[in-house]
Order: structure tokens, then C-alpha cells, then sequence
């Protein structure tokens, strides 16, 4: 006779090795499945579970998230989501370490979560290097090795510069990769290749990476899939062209949905449960859509011992009340009903972490677009033009009115934007121009600006903007909005300036006021918060800003705001 912790019968067991589901008994036994089959005969169980014809599913594996992308912690994110039946994250969080090197790293991710979190090495720490912005931590060689001891640390996380990565000398990140490769020849390396196509592509993968999350299209995953990439598929790529093709290739083992970046304010709603529930409407059949958030997730990062319902893997699974509509009735971690799983409290993040933010306040004469190319006249100017879906921004060019050298930005229903070095001291600041930002009366300010987080302001109210500087100088960080020149929606973030430890009920709300106060400020972007969030990202095509100035992304070349007519 074998005594095991728990008997689920009488339901409906996704089976991920065949693809479909079985009417079949599972066991647990000390947080593992133990024994699955119809007819158990010699075990005696301490606790029975009758699923009356409900279904069973794994618990679901996020692949690629980043738990600062939610400005939130890794216990608040895991008590969030797991609730949502993400049982495993993998987590590469590059926010905090940009601002506090490995050292804020590794205070962040230690604290407790109700969930299994794995992580991936911060490979690009900059995103680009000093010359182009200004950040508060780097990851070098020295670091990664350090890291790669820790059995925590299962892949290496998104490499971003494409030039350093694909150029035919010595660079820091292709010995990154190379000591990857060195020490753990298995493990995945993540990529960040946006819109690369061609031999573009080819040199990417060949540079090691095997992995890509970015916005997706039709071409791009048939492209991709055949030359051997595994293509995780976020919440953006998921349109129907993309989700027809990975049907129609049966690219399901070459696939995985991911979240990336989740909004605080959309983690009141769901997490992967929610891209699941779209892939089946969008035409996946429920197998192939659980298939690519459970086994093929854990499968390619290496781990084993979970995304199956069978023996020796860890017992996270699901019981669902309908399978269509994706109703969950529990969640389990390992083998225990989640809501029987107490909180954990009181984890002390650094000093550093909680005084982050070192720049002195501006001056209204901040906020002046001045050239002393003309004193009266025009100037070209270089301009970061909004596309209303994405985080993909164009380079276009406009002819601005000077007077006694003031760019006469407002005339030209522009928003001006703003980057301030939130690190050194000297609080050295570049200016630049939005098309299709902000259009009208108010401001947005954060120091959760992709990848740098340095204050990043932009508005047509230059008193609001400069009330938000101060505001986000004296707490430390956070995610502003103001009308007219009145802040009316403030997302405190005093955990490296990216980051609460307020409940998510707490900052969800908070930031969803920052974004109803974007959409009535004219932004438009089926996400707000991420778009003006990723102004700053210099590895995100086409042109973008940082505290060192404009930049076009491929070619990392310094844009000048302005330029003579000729």
C-alpha cells in the first residue's frame, strides 16, 4: 500500500506528450505528481479531490517576463498571478539592474514569491553603452560568470544591440554570449530582434541567439521558425495573420506565448491565462493553445520537472471549469490549494534601492527649446513621430519657427519631451519633439523609462512638466500625469525609481488613472503606459531618445534636434 497527499479523479487530464486530453486518475505525493493512470490500485490517499467532470491542465510557464516591467516585486507579482494559474515565471529583470547593477539585482529578485521564479542573465546592461545613455548599473563579463553559478539563472536574457552584436569585431556582448556558450553550451539565449528579416536575421542567429519575443508578423515567424529560432509570441503579435500561420505550419513546438511587459492595471485582470483564452478564440484549438503555455515553455528553457502532468514533475496544475472560456475553479502549487498559501511580508530591499534617484530639480528656463543656429526664422528639426499601435516610432522632419531663438515648438502641435541623468548628480538633460504624443493641455513624466530609467517628461504644459521633475526628484521615482498644470494621477515607484511594494490592487489603480489621463490627453496607443514608457528604449527602431540626445536605433547614430534649412 502507498500512501500518497492527494487523488484527483473523475476529470478530463491534459495530456502534453499527446496533445489531448484523457480521462485518467493523478496522484501527488511530497509536491510531485506521482502516479497517473486510470486504475491506482495499493493507493491510499490523505486527501481526494472529485472533479466531476471538470478539466485538468499544468500550471502555466511564462517564459519571458520581467517582473520590474510591472513596477512591481517578485511576492507581490507572484501572489498576483498565481491566482491566474502561473505556477513558473522566468524573469529577466533588467529595469533594476540598470539602475543598481548586480548588486540591486540579486537584493531584488531574493525576496520570497508564492511562485517558482527562474531568471535570466541582464545581458544588455545598457541596452546600448555609455556614449548613448546613462545608467546607474553595467553587467560585464566579471558579472555574468557570477551569475552563471547561480542555478536560478537559466538562460541569458534578451540581447538587444544589434550592432555590437553582429559586428565583425571584439565587442562586450559577443563575449557575453561566448562565455554563455562556454560554461552552459545548453542554455538558451534570448534575443530582442525587432523587425530583422533577411541576412539581418541570419546574423542574429548566428551570433548565438536562439530566441525572440518582438512584435511578430506573418513573414517574420515563417522566417524565423524554419531557420531555427524559437518564437515566443507576447499579447502585441498576437493578430490573426500570425496566429493562422503558426496553425497552418503546425509551428506549436517551435512556439510559446509570452507576456513580456504586463501593466500593472491589466494584472487586475489576468496574466497568460488572458493570451490563452485569445489564442482559442482566435482559432487554436484548446490542446494547441495550453500546449504553448505550459510544455513547450518549460521544455525550452530547460526545465524538465514541470509544464506536464506526469510522474516526478512538480504538481502546479489548474482545474478549469470550462475549457473554452478558460474558467479557472483552482490553482495548485506544489500540491496546494493557492489560496491556503499564506503571504509573506516584511523583506527589506537596499538603501540604494530606496534612494535611487539623484538629480537636482529643474528651472522653468529647462523646459525652453532654444538654437543658436537662427535668431529669427526656421530650423529643420528631427522629430520622434507616434505610431498608433506598437512601440515602433518614425524619423520624420519639420520646419519650426524660431523667435530671438526659441523654437517655437507649440505652433507646430508638437509635445516636447524631456531626459534628465537621474544618476550622476549633474543632472544633465537632453530636449526633443513628439508627433501624435500628447496633443492636448497637460504632461507624463516617469523614471520608468525603458532601458536607462532616467526621468523622461514630455507635455505641452511646460509648468506641469516641471512640477512632475520635482515631484518625481522628492519620492524617489514613479509614473506622473498632469492636466493642464495640475497632476492629477501620481504612481509612486520608490523601489529603484521602477518598482512598489504597494498591493497591485493599489498600483493598478494608480496607474490607471496615469492612463486614463493619457487618453484624455489625445495619446493614442492601444498601450499608453508601455509606448511613452519606450521613447527611451535605444534599441527599439526607428529613432529615440535618451539624456545623451536623439538616436537612430540600427545605426546608434546621434540625431541633432536641429538643423539648418538649406
Amino acid at each position: 500500500m502507498t500512501q500518497v497527499d492527494l487523488l484527483i479523479k473523475n476529470g478530463h487530464v491534459f495530456n502534453v506528450f499527446l496533445r489531448k486530453f484523457v480521462d485518467t486518475q493523478v496522484t501527488v505525493k511530497n509536491g510531485k505528481f506521482y502516479w497517473v493512470n486510470q486504475d491506482l490500485p495499493g493507493i491510499r490517499a490523505k486527501k481526494t479531490i472529485n472533479l466531476k467532470g471538470k478539466y485538468l491542465i499544468p500550471g502555466f510557464v511564462d517564459a519571458h517576463m520581467h517582473i520590474d516591467s510591472s513596477m512591481t516585486t517578485p511576492a507581490i507579482m507572484g501572489q498576483t498571478i498565481l491566482k491566474y494559474g502561473t505556477t513558473t515565471i522566468i524573469a529577466d529583470d533588467h529595469e533594476v539592474t540598470n539602475v543598481a547593477g548586480i548588486k540591486g539585482l540579486k537584493n531584488f529578485i531574493a525576496e520570497p514569491s508564492p511562485i517558482d521564479i527562474f531568471f535570466g542573465i541582464p545581458s544588455s546592461v545598457p541596452s546600448t553603452n555609455p556614449d548613448m545613455e546613462t545608467t546607474g548599473g553595467k553587467i560585464g563579463v566579471k558579472e555574468v560568470q557570477e551569475l552563471l553559478k547561480d542555478p536560478s539563472f537559466i538562460c541569458l536574457g534578451e540581447v538587444m544591440n544589434f550592432k555590437d552584436m553582429t559586428s565583425p569585431h571584439k565587442t562586450l556582448i559577443k563575449d557575453i554570449i561566448k562565455v554563455c556558450r562556454e560554461e552552459k553550451p545548453t542554455m538558451p539565449l534570448e534575443g530582442h530582434v525587432p523587425a530583422y528579416a533577411g541576412e539581418d536575421l541570419a546574423k542574429v542567429i548566428y551570433a548565438g541567439v536562439t530566441t525572440d519575443h518582438t512584435e511578430q508578423t506573418a513573414a517574420l515567424v515563417n522566417e524565423k521558425v524554419p531557420n531555427g529560432m524559437f518564437v515566443e509570441v507576447q499579447l502585441k503579435s498576437m493578430l490573426q495573420e500570425v496566429i493562422d500561420t503558426i496553425i497552418k505550419n503546425n509551428y506549436f513546438d517551435h512556439i510559446a506565448l509570452v507576456t513580456d511587459d504586463s501593466m500593472p492595471d491589466t494584472l487586475l485582470h489576468g496574466h497568460l491565462n488572458y493570451l490563452v483564452k485569445k489564442a482559442i478564440k482566435m482559432g487554436m484549438t484548446p490542446e494547441e493553445a495550453i500546449y504553448i503555455a505550459t510544455y513547450t515553455p518549460a521544455r525550452h528553457m530547460g526545465l524538465w520537472d514541470r509544464g506536464a502532468i506526469a510522474p516526478g514533475r512538480v504538481a502546479d496544475f489548474i482545474i478549469l471549469d470550462d475549457l473554452h472560456d478558460l474558467s479557472i475553479a483552482a490553482v495548485y502549487k506544489n500540491g496546494i490549494n493557492a489560496a491556503d498559501i499564506k503571504e509573506q511580508t516584511g523583506y527589506q530591499f537596499l538603501p540604494e534601492l530606496r534612494h535611487s534617484v539623484n538629480a537636482p530639480k529643474l528651472l522653468p528656463d529647462d523646459f525652453v527649446a532654444k538654437t543658436d543656429l537662427v535668431a529669427n526664422g526656421e530650423v529643420l528639426a528631427n522629430i520622434i513621430q507616434l505610431n498608433p499601435a506598437g512601440t515602433f516610432t518614425n524619423h520624420i522632419q519639420e520646419k519650426l519657427e524660431v523667435k530671438d531663438h526659441i523654437v517655437q515648438w507649440q505652433k507646430a502641435g508638437l509635445a516636447l519631451i524631456m531626459v534628465q541623468d537621474r544618476y550622476s548628480g549633474d543632472g544633465h538633460y537632453s530636449l526633443g519633439f513628439v508627433d501624435r504624443g500628447i496633443v492636448k493641455d497637460g504632461a507624463v513624466g516617469a523614471t520608468w523609462a525603458h532601458d536607462h530609467h532616467n526621468i523622461m517628461i514630455m507635455g505641452t504644459n511646460t509648468a506641469a512638466m516641471l512640477k512632475i521633475q520635482h515631484q518625481l526628484v522628492e519620492q524617489q521615482g514613479g509614473y506622473i500625469a498632469a492636466k493642464g498644470d495640475k497632476i492629477v494621477a501620481n504612481a509612486k515607484l520608490p523601489i529603484g525609481g521602477v518598482a512598489s511594494d504597494q498591493p497591485m490592487s493599489v498600483l493598478g489603480t494608480e496607474i490607471g488613472k496615469v492612463r486614463k489621463t493619457l487618453q484624455e490627453l489625445g495619446y493614442k496607443n492601444p498601450n499608453e503606459i508601455m509606448s511613452f514608457s519606450t521613447l527611451s528604449l535605444l534599441v527599439s527602431p526607428t529613432i529615440k531618445i535618451s539624456d545623451k540626445g536623439l538616436f537612430e536605433v540600427k545605426s546608434q547614430k546621434k540625431i541633432p534636434l536641429f538643423e539648418e534649412i538649406k
